[in-house]
Parts: C-alpha cells; structure tokens; sequence
C-alpha cells in the first residue's frame, strides 16, 4: 500500500550534473560534506533536508541554492 507520504517531491530532480554541482556547493559552503551531497534515485528529499540542515535554511532555501549554482 502506498501511502504517498512523499507526494509533491517526486517531482523534484536536480537539473543537470550533480557532480558538478556538488563541487560548487563544497567550494561555495565549506561545512557541506560528501554525505550531505549524496544523491540516491528516490532519495531527494532526504537529501535536501541534510543539506538544509548543515546550512541552517529552509527547503525553499536549498532549492533556490541548487538553482542559482545550476544557472552560473
């Protein structure tokens, strides 16, 4: 039984290479580790909330992040 419980974040992905992004975010915030970045297909949000959580910002704060990283 799926209960859907993550209803609204599947349709979260990240935009282009991860990778890539994941070394700009280290090099821009030097608490992130390579545990905060990690990135497991169906995972997204939990790894949202790990990198909210090493930044001290909001959901909405983590996604305009990962945007503005994406966009340079």
């Amino acid at each position: 039984m799926d209960t859907n419980h993550n209803k609204g974040d599947k349709s979260f992905k990240i935009p282009g290479d991860w990778n890539e992004q994941s070394k700009q975010l280290k090099e821009k915030f030097s608490t992130l580790t390579d545990y905060d970045l990690k990135l497991e297909e169906g995972k997204e949000k939990e790894m949202l909330e790990r990198i909210g959580n090493r930044l001290r910002k909001n959901r909405e704060e983590v996604l305009n992040i990962i945007k503005e990283i994406n966009l340079s």
